[in-house]
Parts: structure tokens; C-alpha cells; sequence
């Protein structure tokens, strides 16, 4: 007899990022208190704790996991025969990484949601120290909320570097006092008021993160920039993505971005090779990302250009 599935709400980030607090508020707004009963699995403890009369109101059973060596699939099996749980709260270590947890989830334990809180006030100092292990931790996330974020710090970097990772995640801020703002405007180093877009080599990845956030605002514009080609052998002749390289935290996440083009003499450009193009934007579905994206059109043919950078960043 297979068993039934299990939602499993995950809450990942640095150690003191606002974990336990992000879970003791979510119980004490009531989003548990619908008689099902809770196993919370505690892998970090910090110098936030919760209520255990907040605990048992929600019919939350807590299960601590001090080493990650003891986070198996045949431990896990044990836990549930063991509390008998209608779903899981899993709070991590934030030296652990959280996909090598989900790897020895139960065949029936379902990621419903992950949740990572990052402490904005020592942000910038865990990405100089341990930035791979930092990003680490929003890479599964549907929500990444920054907290203790001061008017002075650049929410605009913070939001791109993680959507360079993680594209799919909801961002949001909370200040110093608790307060949520999520409300904030880019200043972009072009100008996206015109028809036309000339787009320095500087600010690609900018202007990258801005059209996969606000695709609405490109859409029947033309851009003007130089890229590097990107051309898969299943290509049709008329088919390329031009783009650059993006490192998101480290050498060892470095990946190649932009936007499917379609140009007459796109066959005509090898690997690598460095165009200058002039497109139209337009907002709509391509099966290359499986749903809508911008795809860009070229009607003049591509041409050759003298290589630039190929590392772009997003600040």
C-alpha cells in the first residue's frame, strides 16, 4: 500500500538570517491552525525560539537533526512511521545545502514550498566569505525574503543576483523594523522611454534581469547591442542566442544568458563569434522557455563585431 503524500514546507538561510522568527510569526498569524498535525524537523538552533504553548496550539511535534549525516531517506521513513505527520516544517542548517536534502526526501514527502530568509545587514559579508554556500540557499526557493534591509542598501543588486539563480523566486524586503516593502524602483543606466535602445556592452546584464522581470516594457521596441553567440546544433538556419556570460556568486556558477533572435544569417556565425544586431523585441510564447519570454527579430542581417567582455553582471 503506497503512501500518501506528505507537503513539506522548507525554510533555508545563513545562520541568524530570521528563520525560526520567519515560522514563530507564520504560527502565530494562525497559517497552521487547521487541525492537521505538524512535525517540525529543527536542524539549526539559533537564539530564537518558539513558544511550546504556540507549538501545541498548532499541533506541531518538533524533532531535532543536529548532523546532516543523519538526514537519510531511511531516517526520514523512521520519523514519519514514528509522528505520523500531515505535513513537515523543515527549518535547515545553513551550512547544509538544501538540495542535498531534498535528494533524500521519501518518495511521497513533496516540496510544496521553500522559503529562504537572508539577513540583509550582513548580506554583502557572507557573499565575500562564503558566497556559493550563500546562493546555495536561495537556488530552490519560491520566496526569498530580505530582512533587516536599511534605505542605504541596493535592493536592486540584492534582486538581481538572486534572480540570475533563481529565476522564479518572489523577492521581498522587510526593514529594520519588520515593516514589508517590496515597492521599489530600479534606475536603470538606459533609457527604456524611446522606441529605439542602445544598450552599452557594460549594461547587458541589467538590461537582461529588467526584460525577464518587466518583459511588458520591451515589447515592440528595437534594441541595439553586441553579444556573443550562442548557436545549438538543432538550430534552424535562422536561429541564435546572442547574450554573455553570468557569474551569479562564484567562478563555479557561471552560465550563458540572453534571448532566443531569430536573423536571416544566423548560420552564417560560429561559437563565440561577436555580432552587433538590431532587433524588435517582441513579449510571446517560445517552446524554448517553455511559456512567454522576449524573442528577439532581426530583419537587417547580423553583423560581425570585434570581441568585447564576455563576463556581464548585474549591478
Amino acid at each position: 500500500m503506497s503512501k500518501k503524500d506528505i507537503p513539506v514546507y522548507m525554510f533555508t538561510g545563513m545562520l541568524e538570517s530570521g528563520k525560526t522568527s520567519f515560522i514563530r510569526d507564520t504560527l502565530t498569524d494562525g497559517e497552521f491552525e487547521d487541525g492537521q498535525k505538524s512535525l517540525y524537523l529543527l536542524c539549526e538552533q539559533g537564539e530564537v525560539e518558539i513558544d511550546p504553548a504556540l507549538l501545541r496550539r498548532n499541533l506541531i511535534t518538533t524533532h531535532i537533526i543536529e548532523e546532516q549525516q543523519l538526514f537519510t531517506e531511511d531516517y526520514l521513513n523512521q520519523l514519519e512511521d514514528k509522528f505520523k505527520p500531515d505535513r513537515i516544517l523543515l527549518e535547515i542548517n545553513g551550512m547544509w545545502k538544501p538540495q542535498e536534502l531534498i535528494d533524500q526526501f521519501p518518495e511521497n514527502w513533496v516540496l510544496a514550498q521553500c522559503i529562504a530568509l537572508v539577513d540583509g545587514s550582513t548580506f554583502e559579508t557572507y557573499m565575500s566569505a562564503m558566497g556559493g554556500l550563500v546562493m546555495e540557499q536561495v537556488k530552490p526557493a519560491d520566496l526569498v525574503v530580505f530582512d533587516r534591509v536599511d534605505d542605504e542598501e541596493d535592493r536592486g543588486s540584492y534582486r538581481r543576483r538572486v534572480k540570475a539563480l533563481n529565476r522564479r523566486a518572489q523577492i521581498l524586503f522587510e526593514d529594520e523594523k519588520g515593516n514589508l516593502d517590496d515597492a521599489y524602483a530600479d534606475t536603470l543606466p538606459f533609457d527604456i522611454t524611446g522606441p529605439v535602445i542602445n544598450l552599452d556592452d557594460d549594461d547587458f546584464g541589467l538590461w537582461y534581469m529588467d526584460a525577464m522581470d518587466h518583459p511588458e516594457n520591451y515589447n515592440g521596441k528595437t534594441i541595439k547591442f553586441r553579444g556573443m553567440v550562442y548557436r545549438h546544433k538543432s538550430f534552424p538556419d535562422d536561429k541564435l542566442v546572442p547574450g554573455r556570460f553570468a557569474m551569479t556568486c562564484c567562478e563555479a556558477d557561471i552560465q550563458f544568458i540572453g534571448f532566443v533572435c531569430h536573423a536571416p544569417n544566423a548560420k552564417d556565425f560560429e561559437q563565440k563569434a561577436w555580432i552587433n544586431l538590431e532587433a524588435t523585441m517582441k513579449y510571446e510564447y517560445c517552446k524554448d522557455y517553455q511559456g512567454k519570454g522576449i524573442v528577439l527579430y532581426c530583419d537587417k542581417p547580423l553583423e560581425a563585431a570585434q570581441p568585447g567582455e564576455q563576463l556581464c553582471y548585474f549591478t
